[in-house]
């Protein structure tokens, strides 16, 4: 019989899984993120922490890691599932609801910040890779962090979590070119780095026609056939071979195994079965992420404080207040109130994790001074350790900010509620012909819109609009909801729409909730959340559309309506048996699911 190997190839990795299990609960229990757990503890058992008295003091190294190289291939794994869920939660239509704010705030906060840190590092003596390099990836902030910190706090859907969520995205759209940046430098590092910038964007389209060609003719299929045999084993099996496949291909390409399996985020978030995957994924990303910041924590050397503490603490204080001063006035330039600004700024000012992933990478091929790679993810480790003290900080900041600032009078004024009457949510052009056929009609109303600009303006030329978020409860009782005939959504923000008529049908089980809708999709959505009738842009501008042609093309007027109509009423009747049959099949999936827990039990 052959002797069993000895396991020292997995110490490492069990003193990684073992340390995961005890971050958790005691960072938990603490009120501190788990991500800075894992960097804390990367740090201190990591080779140059504790790991590196393992020589010295034999008993240290059964419990400390002396290589990083032992579990470098775990934390691949790590950034790639990251990715891989970034990309699911983009999606064409998402980017394209948010783009002013994306691709406006997000993407010229990337720029700006990239070319200033770059100009800086080409001032202090760094050639020109090394100065884009360090450029780019400091400009962006901890995406794992921001979010589960405004999560915590349930401030994911205010202004600053939407302008933070805004730029986040941005800067995980900008990690991608940034990948394909380094990947081609390692390999054309004498080339300038316009030709390697060129050279890499030409690659990496290569690349993504490659993998968006295998993705279209053989992801939707597979799945597909690995959803009918209703084994989740198999599921899960699907989703690893997908991202793990599409990791491979990139690397094949010269590129990196987590752009590939962004992309096949990207294209799993388009189909139906990307609510599954996400579930399917989430056991695997959460234990895969801790690895990863397990190891970007061990990349951490405490004797850098001591040895450069100037450097350090200048280098800290400089990149937040940088990126803060950066970040607030572009959020004016777009129109965020101070306050939001200021949070905004204060909470994206420090370094983010994907600081580490590039330069580590940079590092890896000898692109950048190994000495220089310790000082810089050392003080980017030290912002992210500060975000809940900047938060706190921001915080207390914006509501001196909002108390010294005079609100508008006009602003003050709340409606006095009614009998009957109905509630229009929103006063832009949409919302102003509503009321004008309301008033003609004799039907009371109150109307009210979030955007204090706009009604302090309208207020001031007449019109009875009061300011007021109608997603909450308290300002739907003062309009009246509990008397109230009927509630008219004429904004257009798909996510806000959603929110108003979940918290109305919550509310007012029977009143009448009339909302518009940005297209098929997510009118199914509205009826789906209790909307009694939703109007999609798209549909009634086609039957618009149809009713003049038809009249300009000899058909009687009377007529020309009256099949305007009864098409509307198909297309209505459509939508809602869609919405129907695709509650049952949740409800139905939720009872299969029981069952089979109920049976593995």
């Amino acid at each position: 019989m052959a002797p069993i190997a000895a396991p020292s190839g997995y110490e490492d990795a069990l003193i990684v899984l073992g340390t995961a299990a005890f971050v958790v609960p005691l960072a938990r229990r603490w009120g501190i993120s788990p991500v800075l757990g894992y960097l804390g503890a990367g740090a201190v058992l990591g080779p140059l922490g504790l790991g590196s008295l393992g020589k010295t003091l034999p008993f240290v190294g059964w419990f400390t890691i002396s290589d990083a190289q032992n579990v470098a291939g775990i934390a691949a794994l790590g950034v790639a599932f990251l990715l891989f869920t970034v990309g699911l939660e983009l999606s064409v239509a998402r980017l394209s609801a948010m783009r002013r704010m994306v691709l406006g705030l997000g993407g010229s906060q990337v720029l700006l910040t990239s070319a200033v840190i770059a100009g800086l590092a080409l001032a202090a003596g760094l050639n020109p890779s090394e100065s884009v390099l360090f450029g780019t990836c400091l400009s962006l902030s901890s995406t794992a962090i921001v979010l589960e910190l405004l999560s915590t706090q349930e401030r994911l859907t205010t202004s600053v979590g939407r302008a933070s969520f805004s730029v986040l995205l941005a800067q995980d759209l900008a990690v991608v070119p940034i990948l394909v940046f380094v990947s081609i430098l390692a390999t054309q590092s004498q080339q300038s780095v316009l030709a390697s910038l060129a050279t890499a964007l030409l690659q990496a389209a290569v690349a993504i026609v490659i993998i968006a060609i295998f993705g279209r003719f053989f992801l939707r299929p597979l799945f597909r056939l690995v959803a009918t045999a209703r084994t989740t084993e198999l599921f899960a099996a699907a989703v690893l071979f997908v991202i793990i496949g599409a990791g491979v291909i990139a690397e094949q390409a010269r590129l990196s195994m987590a752009l590939g399996a962004f992309i096949a985020g990207l294209l799993l978030a388009e189909t139906e079965y990307r609510k599954a995957i996400e579930a399917t994924v989430g056991p695997f990303k959460g234990l895969l992420l801790g690895i990863f910041f397990f190891t970007v924590g061990m990349n951490v050397d405490f004797r850098e404080v001591l040895r450069e503490p100037v450097f350090l603490l200048g280098g800290v204080v400089g990149l937040i207040a940088l990126k803060a001063v950066l970040l607030i006035g572009l959020g004016k330039l777009f129109r965020l109130s101070w306050p939001v600004a200021v949070e905004t700024g204060l909470l994206l000012g420090p370094g983010g994790e994907f600081a580490f992933v590039g330069i580590g990478m940079a590092a890896a091929v000898g692109l950048v001074d190994s000495r220089l790679v310790s000082l810089v993810l050392t003080v980017t480790s030290v912002t992210m350790a500060l975000t809940p003290l900047l938060s706190v900080a921001a915080r207390k900041i914006a509501a001196q900010l909002t108390a010294g600032k005079a609100v508008d009078p006009v602003l003050s004024v709340r409606p006095t509620g009614g009998q009957g009457h109905a509630i229009v949510v929103g006063y832009g052009r949409v919302g102003k012909v509503v009321c004008a056929l309301l008033r003609q009609h004799g039907i009371a109303y109150i109307v009210a819109d979030v955007d204090a600009a706009t009604v302090t303006r309208d207020r001031r030329d007449g019109h009875d609009v009061f300011y007021g978020d109608a997603a909450d409860s308290r300002f739907l009782e003062t309009c009246g909801l509990a008397t109230a005939a009927g509630v008219i959504i004429t904004i257009h923000t798909a996510r806000v729409i959603d929110e108003v008529v979940a918290h109305v049908r919550a509310m007012r089980p029977d009143i009448l909730i009339v909302s518009r809708a940005r297209d098929e999709g997510h009118a199914r959505h509205l009826y789906a959340l209790g909307a009694t009738d939703a109007v999609p842009e798209t549909i009634e501008a086609s039957l618009q559309l149809s009713e003049a042609a038809l009249v300009g093309l000899g058909v009687a007027t009377g007529l020309a309506i009256a099949s305007i109509h009864e098409k509307r009423d198909e297309m209505r009747h459509t939508l809602q048996q869609a919405a129907r049959e695709a509650g049952r099949e949740q409800i139905h999936s939720v009872k299969v699911k029981a069952a089979r827990r109920k049976g593995a039990a």
